[in-house]
């Protein structure tokens, strides 16, 4: 029986919670190039701007800014933010396809990471939050802050 590692973050996008409500997320395999790996090791990875589409039946990650390796060859990725071939089944491919067809569904990729030493990566579906929303979830966090710091107050005296 092989044992599943699964190790820190290697990028996260931070924004993703911000800007979405993410419904369900999946997780997907990266097809990487040359010394890629090595530099996403190194934590040269931008996820900030990056956003997941599908094309012919194959999904792509788009702006995903992996920084090239110093210490690399010739077999460099000369374009850090090319598009990324996904890896998913065919029927997750078609069940998020039809997905994202509906009004304000988007692919959003949340974090990447390393897995039985494969790069991995986090893709959410996500519905754009508004304005509003956004207020909301913050007024929540802040809220939820002051609780905490009012129990550890508490629990000190």
């Amino acid at each position: 029986m092989s044992k599943k590692v699964e190790s820190k973050p290697l990028a996260q996008n931070k924004k993703a919670s911000h800007d979405y409500f993410i419904e369900d997320t999946y997780e997907a395999g990266i097809v990487l190039t040359g010394t890629e790996i090595k530099s996403l090791r190194n934590g040269r990875a931008n996820m900030s701007d990056a956003f997941a589409t599908i094309r012919n039946g194959e999904a792509f990650v788009n702006n995903l800014h992996i920084s090239p390796f110093e210490q690399g060859n010739r077999h460099n990725p000369t374009d850090p933010t090319r598009a990324r071939k996904l890896l998913l089944h065919k029927s997750q491919i078609m069940k998020l396809l039809g997905q994202t067809k509906q009004e304000g569904y988007t692919l959003v990729p949340l974090k990447i990471y390393t897995r039985n030493g494969y790069a991995k990566l986090l893709i959410g579906l996500g519905r754009g939050k508004k304005n509003y929303d956004k207020r909301e979830t913050s007024a929540k966090r802040d809220a939820e802050r002051q609780i905490q710091r009012a129990l550890r107050e508490k629990q000190k005296y």
